[in-house]
């Protein structure tokens, strides 16, 4: 039979990669966001649901239909506002697990962050408690993390959490630090940047789908913390550097923005546990990604 998938969130980036993934599996997807998704961004044979996540009366009325898969994605961008931050997130994730919560389901996944570590030394594991994280976004997803954990021991939900560290690739938002990069580096333009020396785990987007292809078939991870990256965190600097040089253009000025205060230098996540559980690694190394992106970006971005 035809698998049937929801992706709350689906008009993003990762909404968007997720749900080609599944068309070409001859799966029925729909996709349900606040706005309409962006030309780049349009696919067809995708059924569009446009409603407000923190909206519980509405939802009901969009959602009507039963799915073998949810995947929620959805929530605010701009993480600075609170109240925005916490409703989009934490209630909208509440709202779509409640609908499904006497439905048969076979798995609901909860995309998490990294920064729900708060400021946990890394590599990040997924095998204790953390009592709190250090920002209005990271407080939301944890807030998430626990109330569907506790929807699978009360309920048996079929909840896992999956936790990607940074995701970059084509069609991604100029909103994060790969695609600024790539833009202003494309343009040949001098621009400010902090010292560089933060260490992060930047994951392929492709790799990232096949991750989530393999939770959503493995029964064991229902009721798990997932981490997903690359595995080989990189200093900030080094991919700033990479970017320009592949383009021959760009002029970076190092140490022009300051560090936050509450930044967390060494970000990156022990993934033993997606090794032996779904037995995933990622394939594309950064230079090849990275490569693919700026691709991208040369033949789609002015």
């Amino acid at each position: 039979m035809t698998k049937k998938v929801l992706i709350t969130g689906g008009t993003g980036f990762v909404g968007y990669h997720l749900a080609k993934k599944f068309l070409s599996k001859g799966w029925e997807v729909t996709s349900l966001s606040k706005t309409k998704p962006k030309k780049e961004k349009l696919l067809p044979k995708i059924n569009y649901i446009f409603a407000d996540i923190s909206k519980k009366n509405s939802l009901k009325k969009k959602l009507k239909k039963n799915f073998n898969f949810v995947i929620n994605l959805a929530g605010y961008v701009d993480h600075k506002n609170k109240k925005k931050t916490i409703s989009s997130h934490y209630i909208g994730c509440k709202n779509i697990a409640e609908l499904f919560l006497n439905k048969k389901l076979q798995k609901f996944i909860q995309i998490g962050s990294s920064v729900e570590y708060g400021k946990l030394k890394s590599p990040h594991k997924e095998n204790f408690t953390i009592k709190r994280s250090y920002s209005y976004y990271g407080f939301a997803k944890l807030s998430c993390t626990k109330l569907l954990l506790s929807y699978y021991k009360k309920y048996n939900f079929p909840a896992t959490i999956v936790r990607p560290y940074l995701l970059y690739g084509p069609r991604q938002d100029i909103n994060r630090l790969i695609p600024i990069v790539i833009y202003n580096a494309m343009l040949d333009k001098s621009f400010d940047c902090s010292n560089g020396t933060q260490y992060r785990d930047f994951l392929y987007i492709d790799d990232f789908v096949e991750a989530l292809l393999k939770v959503l078939k493995n029964k064991k991870t229902t009721g798990e913390i997932i981490n997903i990256g690359s595995g080989k965190p990189i200093l900030v600097k080094k991919i700033i550097l990479k970017i320009c040089n592949f383009l021959q253009l760009g002029n970076p000025l190092f140490g022009k923005i300051k560090l936050r205060k509450d930044e967390v230098k060494y970000l990156y996540p022990d993934l033993n546990k997606a090794k032996k559980l779904i037995n995933w690694k990622a394939k594309t190394s950064i230079d090849l990604g990275l490569k693919k992106t700026i691709n991208y970006f040369r033949k789609n971005v002015r």
